[in-house]
């Protein structure tokens, strides 16, 4: 299967590399076609080599793009989420763990989607500077060979990605009988958003957030059972999303008072128990002669060295994904 896998790959890096030649050719052949357009005027007493006075596709649908992208952002979250929603309430009668797989799924997605639109992009980089001479920037050029043919993003492999990732994620726990690939239509579409976001001047992306920060009302809107005077997150419905440093579509978060600390006992408890019964559970298995306060502890503790081994190996995947380039 991992051969076949290889083969398919190959195959589609095959394709897209034919296809970038061919736009190349193309554009070679259209600005052969045309008459020469008229140099733009430069103040300057020494002027620069002639550049084309007119943008790419790219830059030309950005703000439609832009404006899509965000209402589908919102949709998704109204819509696939809530459905999503649905299905787990089926086999999980605890809203607040599913809402917690829903918004690891949301992040994951974002990551795996971000990953895979590097590879993508260096790929096609290469592919075009072995041949290209426009009067548009290299950048330029691959950017609008991206949106023209964001179809050849194998978006499978990136909901693959994001199910490997959260059956090993300490924060998220469920029935043995539930799999993550029954909720992959909203990975997969939240891919594909994530995706193309990337593709946008500046490019989109979902804001950190991290249980037990602080509530920020420019962040984040507070879920309907919320305490609304609770100064504390206690977990994360839906990632805010964001532009630069801006927040241009909020995110839904749960604050209640003191009960940060009884969620993580909580989950504890319940890691333990699922670790018995799953052997893909990465929460640590305590004692039970341990007391309350040792216990939640160890369990943070836990948790933190996890996230660092995850991160690690995240950058190590992004050095070597850069060194092929």
């Amino acid at each position: 299967m991992n051969d076949y896998e290889q083969q398919v790959q190959i195959l589609k890096d095959e394709i897209a590399i034919l296809g970038a030649q061919k736009s190349v050719l193309h554009s070679r052949l259209a600005r052969s076609r045309s008459p020469s357009p008229r140099p733009c005027r430069s103040r300057s007493p020494s002027p620069l080599p002639l550049r084309s006075c007119s943008p790419g596709r790219a830059r030309l649908t950005n703000a439609a793009r832009h404006a899509h992208l965000v209402a589908r952002f919102s949709e998704i979250y109204t819509q696939e989420r809530l459905d999503a929603q649905n299905l787990l309430r089926t086999y999980i009668d605890d809203l607040e763990i599913v809402q917690r797989i829903i918004y690891v799924a949301a992040v994951e997605s974002f990551h795996a989607a971000k990953m895979a639109f590097r590879q993508f992009k260096m790929r096609v980089r290469k592919t075009l500077s072995l041949t290209y001479s426009g009067p548009e920037s290299l950048e330029d050029t691959v950017l609008d060979y991206i949106v023209r043919h964001e179809d050849l993003y194998d978006v499978q492999a990136s909901v693959n990605e994001v199910i490997r990732a959260m059956n090993i994620n300490p924060k998220i726990s469920f029935p043995p009988e539930v799999d993550f690939i029954m909720i992959s239509s909203l990975i997969r579409e939240l891919c594909r958003v994530a995706f193309s976001m990337q593709t946008l001047v500046p490019p989109l992306d979902i804001a950190f957030g991290a249980d037990g920060e602080l509530f920020n009302e420019s962040k984040y809107r507070r879920s309907y059972d919320s305490d609304f005077t609770a100064p504390l997150v206690v977990y994360h419905v839906w990632p805010a999303l964001m532009e630069n440093d801006s927040i241009i579509v909020k995110g839904e978060a749960v604050s209640k008072r003191g009960a940060l600390v009884r969620t993580l006992g909580l989950w504890s408890r319940r890691s333990r128990s699922k670790s018995r019964s799953r052997s893909r559970s990465m929460s640590p298995i305590l004692s039970h002669s341990a007391s309350p306060s040792r216990t939640l502890v160890q369990y943070n503790i836990s948790i933190i060295l996890h996230s660092i081994s995850l991160t690690e190996s995240r950058h190590s995947v992004t050095l070597q994904a850069i060194r092929t380039c």
